[in-house]
């Protein structure tokens, strides 16, 4: 079993790059679980509304919150990321050969959200790829200890650390 994170430095460009590699590895066959983001713009609004999709093929879940056209703070709404980890949780439960996390973010920093999902992965032998951000580095890397591998934010770079085969455990 292996961890590796991965992060950008654009708003949302991260996004889009997990959601290929995630289609990239159910082509090649391998058995993937947890989430991915997509963003939809809202008309009217300047914030999107974030939709979390649950692999292998769904569902999607909205995993925002709108609180105005104005409204500045954090528009995570817990409830829906909660029902999204739990229906992630039981995808993995049934057998992944990969754990795929959209972002290490806030929930995961203070020990909820994805946090026991990634350690069960861990725990059962499954590959874990995260995406995250600047404000929840040391966070993760606190979490992970040496395990973690930083990973380029690059098609190809991830692509090439994906497990091998379906039922593969790592390299």
């Amino acid at each position: 079993m292996r961890l590796a994170y991965t992060m950008t430095d654009g708003r949302g460009e991260l996004d889009p790059l997990l959601h290929d590699l995630a289609q990239d590895a159910m082509a090649r066959g391998l058995r993937v679980a947890g989430i991915v983001q997509v963003n939809r713009d809202r008309p009217g609004c300047a914030r999107c509304d974030m939709d979390a999709i649950v692999l292998p093929d769904g569902p999607v879940i909205r995993i925002s919150q709108s609180l105005g056209r104005e409204a500045r703070g954090c528009r995570l709404d817990p409830e829906g990321l909660e029902t999204a980890v739990a229906v992630a949780e039981t995808r993995l439960a049934a057998g992944a050969d990969l754990l795929l996390v959209n972002k290490f973010g806030k929930q995961e920093a203070g020990g909820h959200g994805f946090r026991p999902v990634i350690a069960a992965a861990l725990e059962a032998g499954t590959d874990v790829l995260v995406g995250v951000n600047r404000l929840n580095i040391d966070a993760l890397l606190a979490f992970a200890g040496d395990m973690a591998e930083r990973l380029p934010a690059e098609a190809g770079a991830l692509r090439d650390w994906l497990p091998a085969s379906c039922g593969s455990q790592g390299r």
